[in-house]
C-alpha cells in the first residue's frame, strides 16, 4: 500500500478514493451509493478510508477521537493504541490479562484481580476512612470520566493506588464516619453533569430508588431530619414522608451519596412526598446545592424575550444592579423585587415597540424617540417616564450608555387617590369577630395604623410590658387592642403549645417552621371587606380630623413622610369628615 497523498474522489472532491485505480469513493459510485467494506484490519464497518482500511487504521487517516479500549475513558487516540495514558502505565505495571473478577472483561488485572475501571470506581465511591469495597461499589455500574483529568503519573500514582486498595496493617481502621459534611467533599470533587434531566419519580418506582441510598449517609440525614422534626414538631406521617424522600434523592446520586442539587428534590411533589422540609434537612446537613432559577430571574428572561442582543445584554447589566446592588463607584443599594418588576414592567412596551422599529441597541435611542414614546398625560405617563428614566440613568452611571436621552424630561407625577374612611360598621363587626386573630389584626391597624410589612415581622419579644416596639417607635397599646391580644395570645398557645416560630401571628403551615405569615393569609383572615391599606388610611384620617391637620404629629404617631402626612391633611376640610357635617359618620 503506498503511503503516499491519497488522491480524492473525482466527484465530491472530499474523501480518498475508495481503492487504487479507481476514481471514486463508494458515495458516488456509478450507480451506488454502495455499502463500503469492512476493514480489512480491525474488521470495523465504519469510518471507511481507503484501500481496505478504515480511518482508525490506516496510517494517513487522521482519525477522531475515541474511548479508551480498556476503562472506556473519552479521549483515547491511535498514537497510544487507543488507549489513554492511565491505561498504557496500567498494562505496563500488571502485564497478566484474564477475566476481571468484578465486570468479567479480559483485561489487564490489578492486585485485587480487577480491572482498572473497577478500581477506580471502588476508589470514587470510597468514603473517607471508608472501606474500599469492589464488589459494592460497582454493583450499579461504573461512572466514566474522560482521559487524562486525574493528576496521576508515575510511581507516586502507583503507590497511590496500591495505597488505596491495601489498607496499611500498622494504624487501626476506623469505623466508617456518620458525620454528613465530611463525606459531601470527595477527594476528587464533584462530579460535573453534560445535561440536566427532570427525573420522573413516578416513572422510577420509589422501592428502587430508596435501595441505591447511601446507609450511612442516609442514617445520618435521618437522624437530623428526626432531631429537626422533634424541634418544629412534625407529625408522624410528615416526618416518615420527609425520611423516604431523602433516601430517594440519595439514590437519585451517584454513589447513592450527597451533595444534592434542589432542583432534584422538587421531584419529589410528582409523587407526593414533601419537598420543604427535605431541603431543610439537607440544607442544615450543608449537602444542598442551590440550582433553582429564582421566580425574579424567570420574569426576567420572559421581559426580554424577542429583544436585539445588544438590547438584552444593556438590559440585563441594568437587572443585575438592580438586584444584587453595586458596592463600587457609583456605588448603588439592592432594590427590591416589586422595584424591579414594576420599572421594567412600566418600560417593557416602549422597548418592543422600539426593537420593532428597528433599533436594536439602547445607545440610538435620543430625546425625541422618548418624547414620542411617552403618553401624553395622566399616570401612563408618570409610569412609563419612571420605567424609562431608572434605566437609561442606571445604564448612563454605569457607562454603559454615553447619554441618558431622559434628562430634563418632565414625566408629572403619579395621581395620588384621595383616602377614604370605612363603614364603621364593618370595622366594628370585625374587632368583635370570633376568630382570635382577625379580632387582633383589625384592633392593630385600627387603633395604631400598621403596615402590611410590621404585621409579617411582628414577633412576640415585640410586644411586652404593654408597648409595641416597631421600626425603632414604642407604641402604646390601647386597651382594647391588649385585651384582644391576651385572647389571641391564648388561642395561639392552647393551637401550637410546640411551635418554635417566634413571630406573632403564625397559621398552621408557618408553626411548624421560623418563617412569618405570608401576605395572602392575611388579606384572607381579614376578610373580603377590609384589607391592610383601607383599614390603615381609615386609621389616619380619623387622626387628622381630631388633631385638625397637625402633619408633624401624624409623621411621628405613624412614620409617615411629611408628603404623605400632608396627602391626609389636605383632606380636613372635606365634609364627609367634618364633625359638623352631617354627612360625617360618627365614631
Amino acid at each position: 500500500m503506498s503511503i503516499g497523498r491519497q488522491p480524492r474522489c473525482s466527484v465530491c472532491a472530499k474523501v480518498p478514493v475508495a481503492m487504487r485505480g479507481v476514481a471514486f469513493c463508494f458515495t458516488c459510485w456509478p450507480g451506488g451509493p454502495v455499502t463500503p467494506p469492512p476493514c480489512l484490519r480491525c474488521g470495523s464497518g465504519r469510518d471507511y478510508y481507503t484501500s481496505g482500511l478504515c480511518a482508525r487504521c490506516h496510517t494517513q487517516a487522521i482519525p477522531p477521537v475515541d474511548s479508551c479500549l480498556d476503562c472506556y475513558a473519552w479521549g483515547a487516540t491511535r498514537n497510544s493504541r487507543w488507549l489513554c495514558r492511565a491505561c498504557l502505565s496500567w498494562r505496563q505495571q500488571y502485564p497478566q490479562q484474564a477475566p476481571c473478577a468484578t465486570c468479567g472483561r479480559t483485561v489487564s488485572l490489578g492486585p485485587h484481580g480487577s480491572c482498572r475501571l473497577c478500581h477506580k470506581q471502588a476508589g470514587l465511591l470510597r468514603t473517607i476512612n471508608g472501606r474500599f469495597d469492589l464488589a459494592g461499589a460497582n454493583r450499579h455500574g461504573h461512572q466514566l470520566f474522560f482521559a487524562g483529568m486525574f493528576h496521576e503519573n508515575g510511581a507516586r500514582t502507583r503507590a497511590k493506588d496500591t495505597a488505596a486498595a491495601q489498607p496499611r496493617r500498622d494504624v487501626p481502621a476506623k469505623p466508617p464516619t456518620k458525620t454528613v459534611k465530611a463525606t459531601a467533599t470527595d477527594v476528587f470533587g464533584e462530579q460535573l453533569r453534560l445535561f440536566t434531566i427532570r427525573h420522573d419519580l413516578a416513572a422510577a418506582g420509589r422501592p428502587g430508588l430508596r435501595l441505591r441510598a447511601d446507609p450511612a449517609q442516609a442514617a445520618a440525614l435521618e437522624s437530623l431530619a428526626r432531631d429537626l422534626a422533634a424541634a418544629a414538631s412534625w407529625r408522624q406521617k410528615q416526618l416518615q414522608d420527609n425520611i423516604i424522600g431523602i433516601r430517594i434523592v440519595l439514590g437519585l446520586q451517584p454513589g447513592g451519596r450527597p451533595p444534592v442539587r434542589a432542583s432534584e428534590v422538587d421531584c419529589l411533589k410528582d409523587i407526593d412526598l414533601p419537598v420543604r422540609t427535605v431541603l431543610e434537612v439537607l440544607d442544615a446537613a450543608s449537602v444542598l446545592i442551590e440550582d433553582r432559577t429564582p421566580a425574579i430571574d424567570a420574569w426576567f428572561n420572559r421581559q426580554i424575550s424577542g429583544l436585539p442582543g445588544p438590547m438584552v445584554a444593556e438590559l440585563t447589566t441594568w437587572f443585575e444592579v438592580m438586584k444584587h446592588g453595586s458596592p463600587t463607584a457609583p456605588r448603588r443599594r439592592p432594590r427590591s423585587e416589586r422595584t424591579i418588576t414594576l420599572h421594567l414592567g412600566w418600560a417593557a412596551p416602549t422597548l418592543r415597540a422600539w426593537a420593532a422599529t428597528g433599533h436594536s441597541t439602547l445607545r440610538e435611542i435620543t430625546k425625541e424617540h422618548v418624547l414620542d414614546a411617552l403618553p401624553a398625560a395622566g399616570n401612563p405617563r408618570s409610569t412609563t417616564g419612571q420605567g424609562l428614566k431608572s434605566i437609561f440613568r442606571l445604564l448612563k452611571a454605569r457607562k454603559v450608555l454615553f447619554t441618558d436621552p431622559t434628562t430634563r424630561v418632565k414625566t408629572g407625577q403619579h395621581e395620588s387617590r384621595q383616602p377614604l374612611p370605612l363603614d364603621v360598621a364593618i370595622v366594628r363587626a370585625a374587632l368583635r369577630s370570633r376568630n382570635p386573630a382577625q379580632a387582633v389584626l383589625v384592633a392593630l391597624i385600627a387603633f395604631h395604623g400598621l403596615r402590611t410589612g410590621h404585621l409579617e415581622r411582628l414577633r412576640l419579644t415585640d410586644v411586652r410590658d404593654g408597648h409595641l416596639h416597631v421600626d425603632g417607635r414604642v407604641v402604646p397599646l390601647a386597651d382594647p387592642v391588649r385585651e384582644r391580644l391576651r385572647a389571641y395570645l391564648t388561642h395561639r398557645n392552647t393551637t401550637w403549645p410546640r411551635t418554635t416560630n417566634g413571630h406573632l401571628f403564625i397559621n398552621r403551615h408557618t408553626s411548624r417552621r421560623d418563617s412569618p405569615a405570608s401576605r395572602r393569609w392575611l388579606g384572607l383572615t381579614l376578610g373580603p371587606d377590609l384589607t391592610v391599606t383601607a383599614l390603615r388610611e381609615d386609621r389616619i384620617l380619623n387622626e387628622t380630623n381630631a388633631n385638625g391637620g397637625d402633619v408633624r404629629a401624624l409623621a411621628d404617631l405613624f412614620g409617615l413622610s411629611i408628603n404623605a402626612s400632608t396627602r391626609y391633611a389636605a383632606t380636613i376640610s372635606h365634609p364627609d369628615l367634618d364633625p359638623g357635617s352631617p354627612t360625617h359618620a360618627p365614631r
